[in-house]
């Protein structure tokens, strides 16, 4: 009955309306559900007539059945009370059944939508926002979405109802208690508000302090998290941090239980005086011989059934208004423009040769502020300044082509990789792919043409195949030993106990860094691409490993374009060609011999390398 108290603030609607087009929008939303609407209505309407049908049949039983002595209208009377309790309970069911279609629908809708969106946004727009606040919007706010249409409005439409059907009849039957019995009713709204409002108030701390608690399992129960308590002997701070908010929420609930009952006492009392008025007057007259006794029976049954729906009516604007803010919220994000999408002539690249052109490239970090929402940062102030990286890039790279990009840390190699799959757009000239402009390029073409193996390979915790079919879930058993067997883990994998069932634990941390290096280069094999980016893919390999994965990566990359971002002389040595990057702009290029010849800067990060190769040899 009064369950908006755990939910709503009115705070947060404070001086707030309805908006219109958020009205049309969510009414766009439930269309499709019209058929369930249209039945839950009815199903509402009908049982609100059919729960006063019990206070009339015992006005007729008392002044009609029983006074003529009238057995067969007795029994008759009877098995109508029944009947409305049975109907009563069929209508009920028939109600919540459409009101679960169209809330489970409705969620389902909204939580799909927003997934598809949220998974397609570009990269700049996760690095700035929380992924907390993002599970947040898809679960609280897409379920609180829910509860305003089948909850809220759903609740509301029967109060509504059952005030209107039974103010009608107690009106029709006697008006004079009727405006008696609403007598109690200041007595009932003022109780009301001040319960209310204490009772929100230690809601939201217990919201509060539960957030804090979740943020902080979330935190340190990851593996990371929990290797750094760990290491920093800070459990018994944990623990003790944990234990405070956990209490304080204890104390909380035992308050707000006391709270609640005493609230609903006090309800049970207060409507038992307008009962009990409804009584003493009614009785008076029936005794006068200007009221029969089943009129004041029915009036009494009558008063029990107005109270509660007309207190709930009374935080009904609070509670539209509060619910209507998880649309909002869920819309906020469906509204976040994405500006790397198909173009509506996207064309599409059948059979990649992988040949690559760099025209005048600049690109430019946009502000944190124009990448995601305020409200997924958890209050951080967003940055508002654009950040250059890249300027002036004009290269031409033919298919199959190994490609070594070097520079010193900073100097725009990732960035530059990052720009083949469209993971961030250039923000000047452009970037060709087989002669057309990657943004002319339909974005699944274009990402299944060019496959990054990242300097820390992302791996889920799921099975060792599992993983490797992400990339194609068509995969043979065969085609995965293939594949691992050119990136040299195929031994590896077939000496553990469960071979490529083997779970690999959340973000591959059951794996070492090379084997999830290995396992990142057999899922990008797998894919067969036309282009190849490995950013730094062999940092993390002992000498003996790199050894065999650099054979593995020249058979493996054998006809295909590849962009290498190395500190291995290895790879660097073997290029085509080498880019030397420096502030963002290429200042050296050729190939390694040459480069040397000339003396700059690459000939004194190879001298660096190879410095630091021959320490840790």
């Amino acid at each position: 009955m009064f369950h908006w108290y755990g939910y709503n603030d009115p705070d947060k609607v404070k001086g707030k309306s309805l908006d219109r087009s958020l009205l049309r929008r969510v009414a766009g939303d439930v269309t499709p559900y019209r058929r369930q609407i249209a039945g839950f209505l009815l199903t509402v309407v009908i049982g609100a007539l059919v729960g006063l049908a019990p206070p009339l049949i015992i006005r007729a039983l008392i002044d009609d059945a029983i006074p003529r002595a009238d057995r067969g209208r007795i029994d008759l009377l009877a098995v109508l009370l029944v009947g409305a309790a049975a109907g009563g309970a069929v209508l009920s069911l028939l109600g919540r059944r459409w009101s679960a279609r169209i809330g489970e629908g409705l969620i389902y809708d909204l939580r799909t939508r927003l997934y598809d969106h949220i998974q397609a946004m570009p990269i700049a727009f996760f690095t700035n926002s929380q992924t907390g606040s993002l599970i947040s919007r898809l679960n609280g706010d897409v379920v609180g979405a829910q509860r305003a249409v089948t909850g809220t409005l759903g609740s509301a439409l029967d109060q509504i109802v059952t005030v209107l059907t039974v103010g009608v009849t107690m009106l029709a039957l006697d008006w004079r208690l009727t405006l008696l019995s609403l007598a109690v009713l200041p007595v009932l709204l003022g109780s009301s508000k001040r319960v209310g409002r204490t009772l929100r108030a230690i809601t939201r701390e217990s919201m509060e302090l539960n957030a804090a608690m979740s943020t902080q399992m979330t935190e340190r129960f990851g593996v990371s998290g929990a290797q750094l308590v760990t290491l920093f002997r800070g459990q018994r701070a944990e623990q003790a941090a944990f234990a405070g908010r956990a209490d304080r929420v204890r104390a909380i609930g035992v308050r707000s239980a006391v709270y609640s009952r005493a609230f609903m006492l006090g309800l049970d009392i207060v409507a038992a005086l307008g009962t009990a008025a409804v009584y003493w007057f009614g009785s008076r007259r029936v005794v006068g011989g200007d009221l029969a006794i089943g009129d004041l029976v029915a009036m009494g049954l009558l008063v029990n059934r107005v109270y509660q729906p007309l207190i709930a009516l009374t935080g009904l604007r609070v509670d539209v208004l509060t619910a209507f803010v998880s649309f909002e919220r869920v819309y906020e994000v469906l509204d976040t423009p994405n500006p790397i999408t198909d173009r509506p002539d996207a064309v599409a690249l059948p059979a990649p040769r992988g040949a690559i052109r760099f025209e005048h490239v600049g690109f430019t970090y946009a502000a944190a502020a124009d990448t995601t929402l305020a409200s997924l940062s958890d209050g951080a102030t967003l940055s508002r300044s654009a950040v250059p990286v890249l300027a002036d890039i004009d290269v031409d790279v033919e298919a199959g082509q190994l490609v070594a990009l070097v520079g010193p840390s900073g100097a725009g190699k990732s960035t530059l990789a990052a720009l083949l799959p469209r993971l961030h757009d250039v923000t000047a000239g452009s970037i060709r792919i087989d002669g057309h402009d990657l943004r002319d390029v339909r974005l699944a073409d274009l990402r299944a043409a060019i496959v990054v193996v990242p300097q820390d390979p992302h791996l889920f915790h799921d099975t060792i195949a599992a993983n490797l079919r992400y990339a194609r879930p068509d995969a043979t058993d065969d085609d995965l030993r293939n594949a691992c067997e050119l990136a040299q883990i195929h031994d590896l994998i077939a000496s553990l106990p469960e071979e490529y069932d083997t779970v690999v634990g959340d973000r591959g941390h059951r794996m070492s860094g090379g084997e999830k290096q290995r396992l990142a280069i057999a899922r990008m094999l797998l894919t067969d691409p036309a282009v190849v980016v490995l950013d730094e893919a062999t940092s993390h390999l002992d000498a003996e490993n790199e050894v065999l994965i650099q054979q593995a990566l020249d058979r493996a990359l054998a006809g295909r374009t590849a962009f290498v971002i190395a500190h291995r002389l290895s790879t660097i040595v073997a290029a085509d060609q080498i880019l030397v990057l420096d502030g963002g702009r290429i200042v050296e290029a050729g190939r390694h011999h040459e480069l040397l010849a000339a003396d700059g800067l690459y000939a004194d990060l190879y001298r660096t390398l190879q410095r630091d190769e021959a320490t840790t040899a």
